[in-house]
């Protein structure tokens, strides 16, 4: 077994034996389970759910990414790339864990404002997928995937080294601004995104009609 594989088995077991931990000791019959752009809670769950809910996500969608390179009809140029989608998978991983961690500790009345803790998590995450963009080959599930990038290598390539450069961009942002008052956050991330996906589909499309204007 892969070590990487272990060190992910690892992480969803830690993240089972928590939410058992504080399923047994947080007496109540609901659980803060979402938090407002400023960080304070505005929703609850039931304890089963609130506290296993993240865990259970977490299993499943790792279950997703063990079948998709079995599936993907381009399933060899995934091989070319099957060590960074392996830590791609550990990294996902981790961060849910954090998340459900943080949720935990919230409900045990720790004094923290929820989305200064997840600001850092959440631009590193961005950084990381931004690294990782640029080692993506063409496939069906994974990376930018509009009808233009999965028509071309050429189109595919230079798309996702224009991906990897914004999506570092955004998170260093994400993570600088961390210290700003709450509700300003959740913009830092929300306008970003929107901004990307608008122009690498426009950067897509004008890429392949260049391509195939020259063939």
């Amino acid at each position: 077994m892969k070590k990487i594989t272990i060190a992910i088995l690892i992480l969803i077991l830690l993240s089972f034996s928590i939410s058992i931990y504080s399923y047994n000791n947080l007496e109540t019959d609901k659980v803060a389970s979402h938090w407002n752009a400023e960080g304070e809670v505005d929703d609850y769950m039931g304890k089963f759910w609130g506290l296993f809910l993240l865990p259970i996500i977490s299993i499943a969608l790792y279950l997703l990414f063990l079948l998709i390179p079995k599936i993907d009809p381009l399933k060899s140029n995934i091989k070319k790339f099957r060590k960074h989608y392996d830590w791609f998978m550990f990294t996902f991983i981790l961060f849910m864990t954090y998340i459900s961690l943080l949720t935990i500790l919230a409900n045990h009345r720790y004094d923290f404002n929820m989305t200064t803790m997840l600001m850092p998590a959440i631009g590193a995450w961005f950084f990381y997928i931004g690294s990782l963009m640029k080692q993506l080959k063409r496939n069906w599930f994974i990376g930018v995937r509009t009808p233009w990038t999965l028509s071309s290598d050429l189109v595919w390539e230079k798309t996702h080294k224009l991906t990897s450069k914004l999506f570092k961009i955004v998170g260093i942002i994400i993570i600088f601004t961390a210290f700003l008052p709450a509700r300003y956050l959740i913009w830092f991330i929300l306008v970003p995104i929107f901004i990307i996906l608008i122009w690498v589909v426009l950067y897509s499309y004008l890429e392949f009609k260049k391509e195939k204007r020259k063939n």
